[in-house]
């Protein structure tokens, strides 16, 4: 009998291809599963009876902004409580490299960090700090269009000249050599809303043909949400770029019902050119606090507010009436500040989420004083809200969506499957128990049902508590298949 590391026996093995679970057991040396199914001619250092409960590969959440919490807060709980191995970073044009900053960035860059001394000129220096100091989790890591604006530009309200596109290109180009994975653009925000279509352009085409992939928070996700989409396909297909669509939505009681029109859209475009899309599920939205989403919210709730720290976590129509302002008057008070907003209708949720391209990301943010639940309840509400209490889809669906079409679109070639030379990202969970705890009054709270999770082949939560091991990695482009 040969002895290995860990041996797992007695689980449902959900293996991240979205076929039938089935029963068995895996086996995993060092970083690696080396068997799935039957494992009788194994014996682990370490042996686990399952006892029935579900065995998945650990999930990839494609939409984050941990670029900062990896470093400062490296056991990840807020993520590896849910499940997570694995997270994309620098999302919605906001990367905490490469930039050089000598004073407060302007939002949303500040929701990754208000201190100029935090962010990284050079790309390959932050990879570096992620090898040196890893986090619990595994890392793809993109630059951010904003931060490379911010970083070439003092006029931030215009068009990039010739010149500022090339120096944006020359740095972005620096930073694909060190290993960011691609470019993401976050075209609604205000360091880059005077960006044209031409501007990405040329920035995206140094991702072509397999040199990364471009994810992108659209101009627009209200009104002009076909508009925003169509741009986008646009600058894929002259880029000739992988595309993801970042957080799909239709904003606003008038877009209410609009997501059967863009999932249309983005499935027409798929039949062209390569098109991926997340989602998180919730109907409440977070970012930087700005008076623009006030028509579209039904309600709007303060994450943070640096002026007034007493606000964080109360509503802005309860504060505006305590102040005896308009709502826009309190925004201008409370600035800088972030907020929660509810903007989208559940059965635009449910039915972007059921897509069957649709990928999970959580969106959150990990700095915010009062964060959206979505930061500690994502995966576990996909599992256990949507797939078991509403059958939106099967257990084995809602795992290949943080799984095996999470790994396929970014192109990690050993992760997302439970299969022998895989690496040993696995979290075992309870399909019956697992469920969202984190609310929006108290979001921080941990998932019920989460068993046990490992990093390449190590133990990163246990028993409700993360176990301080760090064995994850910075992913770069080099080692992906795009």
């Amino acid at each position: 009998m040969r002895k290995l590391d860990l041996r797992i026996t007695n689980a449902r093995l959900v293996d991240g291809t979205g076929g039938p679970s089935f029963a068995g057991g895996l086996a995993v040396d060092d970083d690696r599963i080396v068997a799935v199914g039957d494992v009788s001619a194994f014996q682990g250092g370490r042996e686990i009876d399952a006892g029935g409960l579900a065995l998945a590969p650990g999930f990839i959440d494609v939409h984050t902004h941990d670029d900062r919490a990896l470093l400062v807060n490296p056991t990840m709980d807020c993520k590896v409580s849910q499940g997570v191995t694995t997270v994309v970073t620098g999302n919605c044009g906001v990367s905490l490299a490469p930039l050089a900053i000598d004073r407060r960035p302007p939002g949303p860059l500040d929701l990754l960090s208000p201190e100029p001394a935090d962010f990284f000129a050079d790309f390959g220096t932050y990879l570096d700090r992620l090898d040196q100091e890893p986090a619990a989790v595994n890392a793809l890591c993109q630059a951010g269009h904003a931060s490379l604006r911010v970083g070439a530009m003092a006029d931030l309200s215009r068009p990039a000249d010739e010149a500022e596109t090339k120096a944006m290109r020359k740095t972005l180009e620096k930073a694909l050599e060190a290993g960011a994975i691609g470019v993401s653009t976050g075209l609604g925000y205000a360091p880059a809303a005077a960006a044209p279509t031409e501007e990405i352009v040329a920035l995206a085409s140094a991702l072509a043909d397999g040199k990364g992939i471009h994810t992108t928070h659209m101009r627009d996700e209200a009104d002009q949400v076909s508009e925003a989409l169509q741009e986008s396909f646009a600058i894929g297909r002259a880029a000739r770029v992988p595309l993801v669509i970042s957080h799909h939505k239709c904003s606003g009681a008038n877009n209410f019902g609009r997501s059967s029109e863009t999932l249309g859209l983005i499935e027409a475009a798929r039949a062209e050119q390569k098109v991926g899309l997340d989602a998180y599920p919730y109907i409440a939205s977070s970012t930087i606090l700005d008076p623009h989403y006030i028509a579209e919210s039904s309600r709007i709730m303060i994450s943070w507010s640096e002026p007034h720290p007493e606000a964080t976590g109360r509503d802005l129509a309860e504060i505006a009436a305590e102040w005896q302002v308009s709502q826009e008057e309190a925004v201008a008070r409370l600035q800088p500040a972030g907020a929660i907003y509810f903007m989208m209708d559940e059965a635009d949720v449910r039915r972007i989420l059921a897509y069957p391209e649709t990928m999970i990301g959580s969106d959150g943010l990990p700095h915010d004083r009062h964060p959206h639940p979505r930061l500690w309840g994502t995966f576990p509400r996909v599992l256990g809200h949507y797939a078991r209490d509403e059958a939106l889809f099967a257990l084995e669906e809602a795992v290949r969506k943080m799984t095996q079409l999470p790994a396929r679109t970014f192109g990690l070639k050993d992760r997302g499957r439970l299969a022998p030379g895989m690496a040993a990202d696995l979290v075992l969970f309870d399909p019956d128990a697992v469920r969202d705890l984190a609310t929006f009054e108290q979001p921080r709270t941990p998932a019920a049902g989460i068993a046990e999770v490992w990093t390449n082949g190590r133990s990163i939560w246990r028993d409700g508590a993360a176990t301080g091991d760090r064995p994850g990695r910075a992913v770069r482009l080099g080692d992906l298949a795009i």
